[in-house]
């Protein structure tokens, strides 16, 4: 049942049983007044900002089933018509009926109406709620003030998680839904808002770090910023109102907490050390600058009005168009067409246009919008005629300075976004009528309603117009990460929209004229010929426009993205300015880059561009060959070139058909390129980037190889040719992948042994041995390798180089070389007395096993040099052992007679072995009685038998070690335990 006042509505709403479940039934009551709801109460107890589902149904039941709902007078009317009986009973009825809850309100109201001199008593008559309010008190939508906080704080306390910024967002999104239905409560729900972010106790926190606001926060401080904008700039709003925000903006701002509009808490603190060094041209001192917040802007607001005459006929007529006569100091009212002008800054025009909008006046938005437009395009066309003048100068200095002080792109009122919106809105085709084909928004021209002749303009093409105008401003790079991160991402949300445009016919022809327009602006465009040297860069837009119009006029296309392709800020250093007046030293910027914190994702931007023009050359060789000058000379980051090289190989060789020759050797070219320009540098990626160019080379065909390893020493190194290039070239697959005939093999096979030798000359240490195996197959080749390794050995390589190579000649058929190379690396070679785990033991035994089965000679010769070399007792007792073995001699090499007799340890060479073993025994002996622990004394006792078995090879062996033995004892007499331990084994 539902039954209504004129200003109160009570309802019970039944929600059906559910399978989880049961019917639930609610009572709801709603109070209203003119219109707007202005209290709400229901049963379910529901918190929240928006209102209940009980409560919408309620009301929604008295809107389309008014006759159903009982009205009743104001109760005052009823107990008017009541005597003093039917009052007591109703009365008394009330109460009985609430009695717990009534009660003692009853009796005190009771006894303040008997007393006479009681406040209820001063006043005559008695409140009614059912009746109103009165016409002139404020009326407003019921807003649950306390749950607004609440959900302010919930949100701002998951910092940015659990899409609490989403949730935020559509708080906000809700605020403009209210100014836009001019509900006074917008304003009152953004203070409220703005309170609680102001009480974010983050806010402290980051200030005594010092570190920025993280960006998501700042994006939601951004958007409150705005919003602030929008609600001061209210075309209708009272003085008193204003004045009233003016003081809580003002209050906000001088809190040190306050966020700061450009997104750095550093700046404003006067930076001492780099106030120097970073005030470049276009920025006053920090010091001198005035704190701005992110309220500044809403501040600045309060001082704008609509009260202007000009601005008023703007906005109020689609027919305003100046006089046939122009007054005096009309001219700067109107263009030439006679369309009025609005001549205000930029971003604040449109702040003005955004507050139209979100204030529920979309024609009056629209029209002061045109309005903009016609003004821009003429500053347009007279900065174009100034330039001509000035060109010829310009492009002699080839500089320029920078005309707008002010990017609209990134700006914090997005005024570009805002005119755009405003535009595509008058556009949008109502969406009953027609579906979104696959997520594109879908516009129809309309036709901009105006009152001079020029008809076949729509609202649709000059959002594409002014898109294009803002977005190809030349401006300069604004100071700080958050700031230049909100350029790109500003502008690419600017290009998400232009995406959704269909390009027809109208449209292609802005595109092209305001493309021309931009390539022959001077510096107000930032695809002038000429642009500043910290201008930020054109890549992002550029790639939009190439795609846009490349099926249109492909010459504008290519003309426009290779113009947009430079990257002053890394081409040129800063000018040094004028030396003879010295006060302009301050200027010289001793870093060659400024702090340009996007740099990274700038250079990735210019080379999406390129990658974009490579593709769409593809089979143009003429357009190719530019694109890829415009690389070498644009792109200073070689593994952005290497991603360019690697793109253009994968676009060139598709899986399904043949390769693309030009598109090939472009690859190539930027290829070595890069290798060029990383050999002497360190890069990680080297490896992979010179096995990337062999690879690239071998599908370019047998030219490109001979090519790169003719000219090796300008691409790698030593090593990285004879172990990566030239194994690779001569490797059994890429003769197979080229199917080469014997003449072309024959040719790679020469040239590979010819890089061989020279890289051998200039690095043997780690060349030689690839050297020798890419020339096996060729005598003279090979020989020559042989002797580098040779003349290097005794001065640039060490012995572990010496006996890999030498085991390598072994290995392939030449002993004798080998023994000669072992020979070598023993003379550099030196094992102290304890070194007896050395990982070259192994090397040194078999030099020793090779120069013994090579025979006596050879065995007499590397004895000397085992001897200089080796102080390891074991180790020396293990070659002795080894050599007492066998009878040298029996490799067998033909033409060798082989004696077949043992040798004896007691004549030349082993004689000389046998002395040095046994020397190496005494001193280690020495040595490690010197400082050894009882703990080691057994291990100590077997290493003395094993020098007994080495002492006893001698013929006076025995004598020897007995005199040994004694004198331990004499010495080492004060470690009693030890030598009676001697003793036992030794006697």
């Amino acid at each position: 049942y539902t039954w209504a006042g004129w200003f109160h509505l009570s309802g019970t709403v039944t929600e059906p049983a559910t399978a989880t479940e049961p019917e639930m039934t609610y009572k709801v009551a709603i109070s209203f007044d003119r219109c707007k709801i202005t209290s709400v109460t229901c049963g379910c107890g529901n918190k929240d900002i928006f209102y209940c589902a009980h409560v919408v149904a309620l009301s929604l039941y008295r809107i389309r089933k008014p006759d159903q709902v009982k009205l009743r007078l104001p109760i005052s009317e009823t107990l008017f018509q009541m005597n003093r009986d039917q009052l007591q009973k109703f009365v008394q009825y009330l109460i009985t009926a609430h009695h717990t809850e009534v009660l003692p309100t009853a009796q005190k109201l009771a006894d303040e109406i008997l007393s006479s001199n009681s406040e209820i008593n001063q006043v005559h008559g008695a409140p009614d709620p059912t009746a109103g309010a009165s016409i002139d008190d404020e009326n407003c939508w019921h807003l649950d003030e306390e749950q607004v906080r609440e959900q302010v704080k919930l949100f701002l306390s998951q910092g940015g998680y659990y899409g609490s910024g989403k949730q935020l967002n559509s708080m906000f999104a809700k605020v403009r839904e209210m100014l836009r239905m001019r509900d006074s409560n917008g304003a009152r729900m953004l203070t409220l808002i703005t309170e609680q972010f102001m009480a974010d106790p983050r806010l402290s926190l980051w200030r005594q770090q010092g570190t920025g606001i993280t960006e998501k926060c700042r994006q939601l401080w951004d958007e409150l910023g705005a919003l602030w904008v929008c609600v001061v700039l209210n075309p209708h709003c009272k003085l008193e109102e204003k004045s009233c925000w003016l003081r809580q903006l003002r209050k906000w701002g001088e809190m040190d907490v306050c966020p700061l509009e450009d997104g750095n808490y550093g700046n404003e603190l006067p930076n001492i050390t780099n106030a120097l060094t970073q005030s470049s041209g276009h920025s006053q001192d920090s010091l001198a600058r005035p704190r701005r917040t992110v309220f500044t802007r809403a501040i600045e607001g309060c001082d704008l009005h609509w009260q202007d005459s000009h601005l008023q006929r703007i906005i109020s007529s689609d027919f305003y168009v100046s006089p046939s006569y122009q007054r005096e100091g009309e001219s700067l009212l109107f263009n030439s067409q006679g369309q009025p002008l609005w001549l205000e800054h930029v971003p604040t025009a449109c702040a003005r246009v955004d507050a139209l909008r979100s204030h529920g006046y979309p024609r009056e938005a629209l029209r002061l919008t045109v309005a903009i437009i016609n003004t821009l395009r003429l500053q347009q066309q007279r900065q174009l005629e100034i330039y001509k003048h000035q060109k010829k100068e310009l492009l002699q200095r080839g500089a320029t300075t920078i005309t707008n002080l002010e990017g609209w792109v990134g700006h914090p009122l997005n005024p570009i976004g805002c005119l755009f919106l405003t535009l595509t809105e008058a556009c949008r085709l109502e969406e009953e009528n027609c579906l979104e084909i696959s997520g594109i928004k879908l516009y129809q021209h309309v036709p901009v309603v105006t009152g001079s002749q020029d008809g076949d303009e729509s609202y649709l093409s000059l959002a594409l117009e002014v898109a294009l105008m803002g977005m190809g401003q030349q401006r300069v790079m604004p100071e700080g990460l958050y700031a230049q991160d909100k350029v790109c991402r500003n502008e690419e949300q600017i290009i998400a929209r232009l995406q959704d445009l269909e390009l027809d016919p109208v449209l292609v022809q802005t595109l092209r004229k305001q493309c021309i327009l931009l390539l022959e602006g001077g510096p107000f465009s930032g695809l002038g010929e000429v642009i500043h040297r910290e201008s930020v860069p054109m890549h992002t837009f550029a790639k939009y426009l190439f795609s846009a119009l490349l099926p249109h006029d492909a010459d504008l296309a290519y003309k426009l993205a290779l113009r947009a392709m430079r990257l002053p800020v890394l081409e040129t250093t800063a000018p040094s300015g004028d030396v003879t007046h010295p006060h302009h030293l301050v200027s010289v910027v001793p870093s060659r880059y400024p702090r340009w914190f996007t740099l990274g994702h700038l250079e990735s931007q210019q080379c999406e561009l390129a990658s974009t023009m490579l593709t769409a050359a593809k089979g143009d060789m003429l357009r190719l060959r530019t694109v890829l000058e415009a690389i070498q000379k644009n792109i200073h980051s070689s593994s952005l070139i290497f991603k360019l090289a690697q793109d253009a190989f994968k676009i060139a060789t598709p899986a399904d058909s043949n390769s693309d020759t030009t598109l090939l050797n472009v690859a190539l070219e930027l290829g070595l390129q890069v290798m060029r320009m990383t050999l002497s540098t360190l890069n990680w990626r080297r490896r992979e980037m010179v096995r990337w160019l062999v690879t690239c080379a071998t599908e370019v065909g047998v030219r490109a190889l001979v090519s790169i390893l003719q000219s090796w020493y300008s691409l790698f190194t030593p090593t990285e040719a004879t172990s990566i290039v030239a194994a690779t070239v001569m490797s059994h697959n890429t003769i197979l992948r080229l199917s080469l005939d014997y003449p072309q093999r024959e040719e790679l096979a020469s040239c590979a042994r010819t890089l061989a030798l020279q890289c051998a000359m200039k690095d043997p240490q780690n060349c030689a041995l690839s050297a020798l195996t890419l020339c096996e197959k060729d005598h003279i080749a090979f020989e020559t390798a042989y002797q580098i390794v040779i003349d290097a050995a005794s001065t640039g390589m060490t012995y572990t180089q010496l006996f890999t190579i030498a085991r390598y000649m072994e290995h392939r058929g030449y002993p004798l070389r080998a023994f000669k190379l072992a020979s070598l690396a023993m003379t550099h070679l030196n094992l102290a007395y304890n070194q007896d785990t050395h990982p070259a033991i192994n090397d040194v035994l078999w030099a020793c096993a090779l120069s013994h089965s090579l025979g006596k000679n050879e065995l007499a010769a590397i004895i000397p040099l085992v001897v200089k070399s080796v102080h390891c007792a074991t180790v020396l007792s293990d070659i002795l052992r080894r050599c007492t073995m066998t009878a040298p001699g029996l490799a067998g090499i033909p033409g060798r007679r082989n004696s077949g007799k043992l040798m004896s340890t007691d004549k030349a060479p082993l004689r000389q072995l046998l002395d040095a073993t046994i020397s190496a025994y005494i001193n280690t002996t020495h040595s490690r009685l010197t400082h050894i622990s009882p703990r080691h004394y057994g291990e100590f006792i077997e290493f003395l038998s094993k020098a007994r078995e080495t002492f006893l090879l001698a013929q006076d062996g025995h004598i020897q070690f007995a005199q040994f033995i004694d004198n331990l004892k004499q010495i080492y007499k004060g470690k009693k335990k030890l030598m009676l331990l001697v003793r036992e084994r030794f006697g």
